[in-house]
């Protein structure tokens, strides 16, 4: 599935860095590959501890994870929703992606300028929060501007709705917030879906903070914290410069020796993918076999045919049924054969909807 998360940042806060560990293999686990398909987008994997689990216990010829793509974009100054710098790409790449990774610098260095010349994330966050929510007023008065008449005039109920949800969130944004802090309902949200908006897309800040600071935080993770409690979103903290450290280790056990001397149990970028991953609502099920243990992404809420069309369409056009084990009993029972004999394997039909750790084997027939 191919599900964007955009990482965003004003200049020298520590985002390219981020990326560049993203798209190092070596910041993955041993055996997960990284691709790039263009010079900004990493298709990177999700670790998922689970895969090995199954892999000793199924011994298959290939291992297959699961991926999200993250996608580095530039060219944000102050400016940017007018077309200054590199704005309107900058706009038009973030409006292609699904969430945004929003990096924030939390750390004193005077050897890395600010831009600003201070350390203030909050500031930070609210430049590029104000060219955003500047773009999305633009998008919400012009479709006020297409449904007034019909609601003011008409007797059309979809206008009114469309009006009365509008005029809300141009309000909203007037006063600098975000379009997410509306917290609009389904319903809602049909009326504003082809404006695009994008501070409606879901937002993972990351707080890049020095090497003490990575496991508890500072007074600048906390004036972040601070600043986003109403907007629904999470804050991660992470080392950016010490991630890059670990990227650029040669082996898998040097990389768990530094982290055990830093006392941490996995890389922060590792957080990160998984973070990036709930944000965009995703979830992994898996298909097990001698030939083939692999992780299968799917948005939360998919039912069993339409988890079967990520395989392959024709899996979604002809589906049959669904032969589904649980990840916690194939684990405890340690095979198919055995979760079918203590009756731990169910058979579902097409309302069946797809939990995270789903064991699924589709029957199908075109």
């Amino acid at each position: 599935m191919a599900l964007q998360c955009g990482i965003v940042g004003l200049p020298n806060v520590g985002k390219s860095t981020l990326f560049n560990c993203l798209s190092n293999a070596k910041a993955q686990a041993a055996n997960f590959p990284f691709c790039t398909i263009e010079p900004n987008v990493g298709v990177i994997t999700v670790p998922d501890e689970r895969l090995a689990v199954l892999e000793k216990l199924v011994s298959p010829e290939r291992v297959v994870p699961t991926v999200v793509e993250i996608v580095d974009i530039a060219g944000l100054v102050k400016g940017a929703s007018k077309g200054e710098g590199l704005g309107n790409k900058f706009l038009a790449n973030i409006r292609e992606t699904n969430a945004i990774i929003h990096v924030l610098r939390c750390f004193d260095d005077d050897n890395i300028i600010h831009v600003d010349g201070s350390v203030n994330p909050v500031r930070d966050k609210e430049i590029i929060d104000t060219e955003l929510q500047l773009k999305d007023l633009e998008s919400v008065e012009a479709k006020i501007k297409k449904v007034e008449k019909m609601a003011k005039t008409g007797n059309d109920k979809d206008a009114k709705k469309a009006f009365e949800v509008l005029t809300s969130l141009k309000e909203l944004l007037e006063q600098g917030k975000s379009a997410r802090a509306a917290n609009l309902s389904e319903q809602d949200l049909v009326h504003v879906a082809d404006c695009c908006l994008l501070t409606l897309k879901p937002v993972l800040y990351v707080c890049n903070v020095d090497e003490k600071s990575v496991k508890t935080g500072n007074k600048y993770v906390e004036q972040v914290k601070e600043a986003v409690k109403g907007e629904n979103a999470e804050v991660l903290i992470i080392t950016a410069a010490m991630e890059a450290e670990i990227a650029g280790l040669d082996t898998y056990e040097e990389r768990q020796l530094f982290l055990g001397e830093m006392g941490l149990t996995e890389p922060g970028v590792n957080f990160l993918i998984k973070a990036a991953y709930r944000i965009l609502n995703l979830q992994t099920y898996f298909t097990a076999g001698v030939k083939e243990v692999r992780a299968w992404t799917i948005i939360k809420g998919m039912t069993a045919p339409q988890a079967a069309g990520v395989i392959h369409t024709d899996f979604e056009k002809g589906f049959i049924r669904a032969e589904v084990i649980k990840y916690n009993d194939f684990v405890t029972l340690g095979s198919e054969v055995a979760c079918k004999d203590a009756g731990k394997m169910g058979v579902e039909g097409k309302e069946y909807v797809v939990n995270d750790g789903d064991l699924m084997h589709f029957r199908f027939n075109v």
